[in-house]
């Protein structure tokens, strides 16, 4: 007797390699076609004006090479004498799997499309609510897509998805309870939208931190600090507690102490007082309003409250610098002494 004839499980050797084959062959043959998408299509698209092409081409490859392995995979099963379960069994998970590769791609060209050509309109407007939504969209479009894809895949396998759905609802109470938290941020998330407390790449102090917002999501808010770091913060901390966006402020108010020596004279004060007011009509970049008063008798010093503003847009630590540098100067040059904390000790002698 011919060992191919040899019977194993209601097939013979010769069955079961032709089976094995069929398989192998669909996975080479799924490996030449990925190489022809990835050169020769490729290639072939690189030559047209248009973009579309290229996009299409490098999204769909790889779920059309997968769905093309499963379709062997499935037709080398076909050719075996399997129990009508195994057949069932078989079938459902290839028409599951089938059905999940074609929401890859949907999903994969959506995404595209998001990335290609919906961010770069949205750069080019001017409002940045298109900005914080896109995200939110791209984000929502593939959870439905994967969603529907799921459902429709397990109704095909053979599942009762009605059944599942029920089930779903009568666990949901607890599933709202075990995620409370997500719930609060989801809806923080709309109040941040709602009333638009800031915009993208605004300056904010939240919670302790202050930076600028780089991307707002439906449940969390990514602020990227001052020394660089990101930070991930729940949208329910933005309802909760007080946020101050620092870039919606009309102008910089920069609020100065200058304490000169108690032997500058009235006449000296009231040429200190006119050499701040000189330095802020003089330096651009500042409004036009200031303070400048002999504000107290300190401990060691005659105290001068110097405030001025910086517009809006400026480069404030430029600005700042530009400023004090100023006051150096024209105090060094008009005798005018900066007093530094001195106490004097006087102390009594007696004699033996």
């Amino acid at each position: 007797m011919n060992i191919l004839d040899k019977t194993y499980y209601s097939n013979t050797i010769q069955e079961w390699l032709l089976a094995l084959g069929i398989i192998v062959v669909a996975m080479v043959a799924g490996k030449a076609l990925y190489w022809f998408f990835t050169t020769v299509a490729r290639r072939l698209t690189a030559k047209t004006e248009s973009k579309l092409d290229d996009i299409i081409i490098d999204m769909v490859e790889e779920p059309v090479v997968a769905a093309f392995i499963l379709f062997g995979i499935w037709f080398g099963l076909r050719t075996l004498s399997l129990p009508e379960a195994a057949k069932t069994v078989t079938g459902g998970v290839l028409q599951f799997l089938v059905i999940l590769m074609v929401g890859w791609m949907v999903v994969r060209l959506l995404d595209a499309f998001f990335r290609e050509f919906l961010a770069p309109l949205s750069k080019k407007t001017e409002s940045d609510l298109d900005d914080q939504l896109l995200p939110i969209a791209r984000k929502g479009s593939k959870l439905i897509i994967w969603s529907v894809t799921v459902i429709v895949g397990l109704n095909n396998a053979g599942y009762d998805v009605g059944a599942l759905i029920a089930g779903l609802g009568i666990g949901g109470l607890a599933l709202a309870m075990a995620a409370k938290d997500t719930v609060s941020n989801v809806f923080g998330g709309f109040t941040i939208f709602t009333d638009r407390p800031f915009n993208l790449h605004d300056r904010v102090k939240v919670a302790g931190y202050d930076g600028v917002i780089k991307e707002i999501g439906v449940r969390s808010t990514r602020l990227q600090t001052l020394e660089g770091r990101t930070v991930t913060i729940p949208n329910a901390k933005f309802a909760d507690s007080a946020v101050e966006n620092i870039s919606w402020e009309p102008s910089r108010k920069v609020v100065a102490s200058l304490g000169l020596t108690y032997d500058t004279t009235p006449e000296k004060m009231e040429e200190a007082m006119r050499i701040l007011r000189e330095i802020v009509a003089k330096t651009p970049g500042l409004e036009e309003q200031m303070v400048v008063s002999f504000s107290e008798f300190g401990a060691s010093s005659l105290n001068i409250t110097f405030i001025y503003y910086i517009k809006k847009g400026e480069d404030i630590p430029a600005v700042q610098t530009t400023i004090n540098l100023a006051v150096m100067r024209a105090f060094r040059d008009s005798g005018l002494d900066f007093a530094f904390p001195t106490q004097t000790v006087y102390t009594i002698s007696s004699a033996a």
